[in-house]
């Protein structure tokens, strides 16, 4: 596998509710121009869906935080490819759907339940958020794609 061209998806999370931890779920759906089906974060908007270094996640677990699978908000848990590093407009296939990435990182202005609890949170400067251009089925094991 390709570092820099392919990975492959650990977790899908989703939540009800915004500023909370999403659970991990066998199968979700992206729909085009909406996000992940179901997903509090899902609407007409450039952050429709968020996804999150795994490796990076395992690192902050390694100074003792213990976060789990969509702890830090993150729809799509990746391992495989360097997500920081791939400029906005740049394009992700998920088996037949298509994102595009819209934003790296995020100001976090009312600090999220991770950092409440360990006084630190990664998805402001390791998460990317996308749009959905093309929907389909997305599940763990999946290749993801740098188009």
């Amino acid at each position: 596998m390709d570092r820099q061209k392919e990975g492959r998806i650990v977790a899908v999370c989703l939540s009800e509710g915004k500023g909370t931890p999403k659970a991990p779920v066998a199968e979700g759906r992206l729909v085009a121009d909406h996000g992940l089906e179901g997903d509090a974060h899902a609407g007409r908007w450039h952050r429709q869906v968020s996804l999150l270094d795994h490796g990076q996640v395992l690192d902050f677990n390694r100074r003792g935080a213990g976060v789990g699978h969509g702890d830090f908000g993150e729809n799509i848990l990746v391992s495989g490819l360097d997500l920081k590093d791939i400029p906005v407009g740049t394009r992700l296939r998920i088996g037949g759907a298509i994102l595009e990435v819209t934003q790296i990182g995020k100001e976090c202005h009312s600090h999220c339940q991770i950092f409440a609890r360990v006084g630190d949170c990664i998805m402001p400067r390791e998460g990317i958020f996308a749009k959905v251009l093309s929907g389909g089925p997305v599940r763990a094991g999946d290749a993801i794609e740098v188009q």
